[in-house]
């Protein structure tokens, strides 16, 4: 019934394996795991010898996130696909039965959730965990409201079939929004979203510096994404910061000049972790304005 597919890229998946496999022996026969690493540089070993009951294949080139989602398909027998981020910890012991209960309503994808520790980390975690806690922790019952802006690729169950005809988008080969546009593709399918109250904590918390590159990264992979033809206009009301771009339209060059002059110190304040989330907004917003500038 539900084939559960893990991607993975250099990260330790053996409490997550575990715990999954616990939950299996309530579904022996309606469940299996396939795990995929993407070129990975580090924990491959611990990985394969955790993975000894479970599908796990090892690519010899890194594909990227969008193309890796696609390439389960090609292994999963299952009628439903579970797709977990490797970074994902498993807390609650029914996690699994709730998603078999959902899918005995037919659904066509459904999205768990996520939620982070709300013990506050050392100082230089600060900013993704802060990010994380106001932004990405919502109940589904706020999520709900806004089914395809709220989708997340890290805790989501997808019938085949819509997979199969609603790929994600493959040009996009780096990291970032391959999850903001795959909820946009379905929108425009008028496939139905529904969120649950299922969510996965995430286990890894990055430093200020790793998530500052990862804004980065994923503000470069929206701005290749507006050169998609056919995604630019109509994707503009969908993503906050394309909308906001648009209001501020005729202030962008006083905002980049002022944003040359003080991204400096944005990014020690960010960095150090002196967190406010509109000095964060404005540094993305700096940051998207630079991206386009340079493909322009």
């Amino acid at each position: 019934m539900i084939t559960i597919c893990i991607p993975v890229f250099n990260f330790n998946i053996t409490s997550l394996i575990n715990e999954l496999s616990n939950q299996m022996q309530s579904f022996p026969t309606d469940c299996e795991i396939i795990v995929i690493d993407d070129c990975s540089m580090n924990f491959k070993n611990i990985n394969k010898s955790v993975c000894k009951n479970v599908t796990y294949i090892e690519l010899s080139e890194n594909i990227g996130r969008a193309r890796i989602r696609n390439l389960f398909l090609k292994y999963a027998k299952f009628e439903y696909l579970l797709f977990l981020d490797c970074d994902s910890l498993i807390y609650s012991t029914t996690f699994l039965l709730k998603y078999m209960e959902t899918i005995s309503q037919k659904p066509q994808v459904v999205c768990g959730g996520r939620v982070y520790d709300a013990t506050r980390p050392e100082r230089n975690k600060k900013l993704r965990w802060k990010y994380g806690i106001l932004k990405e922790s919502q109940p589904c019952s706020i999520r709900q409201k806004f089914p395809n802006k709220s989708f997340m690729t890290n805790n989501f169950l997808i019938q085949k079939q819509i997979l199969q005809e609603n790929k994600f988008e493959e040009r996009l080969t780096k990291y970032g929004h391959e999850d903001t546009l795959f909820g946009f593709q379905l929108k425009r399918k008028n496939i139905t979203i529904t969120h649950i109250e299922n969510p996965i904590l995430n286990g890894d918390i990055e430093t200020n510096s790793e998530f500052l590159s990862k804004t980065e990264a994923g503000v470069s992979n929206l701005v290749s994404i507006m050169n998609l033809t056919d995604y630019n206009k109509e994707l503009t009301e969908e993503i906050t910061i394309l909308k906001f771009y648009k209001k501020i339209k005729k202030l962008e060059t006083f905002i980049r000049l002022s944003f040359k002059i003080l991204k400096p110190f944005i990014k020690f304040l960010l960095t150090k972790g002196f967190v406010s989330l509109l000095l964060f907004d404005f540094y993305k917003l700096g940051i998207f304005l630079e991206k386009l500038r340079v493909k322009s």
